[in-house]
């Protein structure tokens, strides 16, 4: 068993003994969706840390967009459950970069695109490709996007 799964699992039971509803409701709907993830196909799986986090960080976007919607909905209640779900999950994914680090991994991946050639708004995919790797699970894909776009204007 990986190591993030069954610690999810031991806060589970920790949570479930403390009888903290919010906790241990978010972690079932979240080893939910690793055993779903591990089932599916067609032979189960063992998942691997970086998997189990691939997980994690979905269900936590899932969190941040529910609760966008919700708000834009007028439902301020279950907006802010879905936000303290989010919170909850944030505890088992990797420290988010900051705009400043974000933009500094950016302005160096953008350099080492134009270095092999690749110029202006038509560079986006090779920055990307550079880019990814480097902030993998701690910045958003939109939001890392955005960022490259934002220095490939500029």
């Amino acid at each position: 068993m990986t190591t993030l799964k069954s610690r999810l699992q031991d806060d589970l039971t920790a949570a479930i003994k403390e009888r903290d509803e919010l906790r241990s409701a978010t972690l079932r709907m979240t080893l939910a969706a690793i055993t779903k993830e591990e089932v599916a196909g067609t032979s189960a799986r063992e998942l691997s840390d970086d998997e189990v986090q691939k997980v994690i960080t979905r269900e936590a976007k899932k969190r941040r967009e529910a609760a966008e919607a919700f708000a834009g909905g007028g439902r301020t209640e279950q907006a802010e459950r879905e936000r303290a779900e989010g919170e909850v999950l944030a505890d088992y994914l990797p420290k988010q970069l900051t705009d400043e680090e974000l933009d500094a991994l950016v302005t160096e991946a953008v350099e080492e695109a134009r270095a092999s050639g690749a110029e202006g708004p038509k560079a986006m995919g090779a920055v990307m490709k550079i880019v990814n790797p480097k902030v993998a699970g701690r910045a958003e894909g939109g939001r890392v996007a955005a960022a490259v776009k934002k220095r490939l204007a500029g």
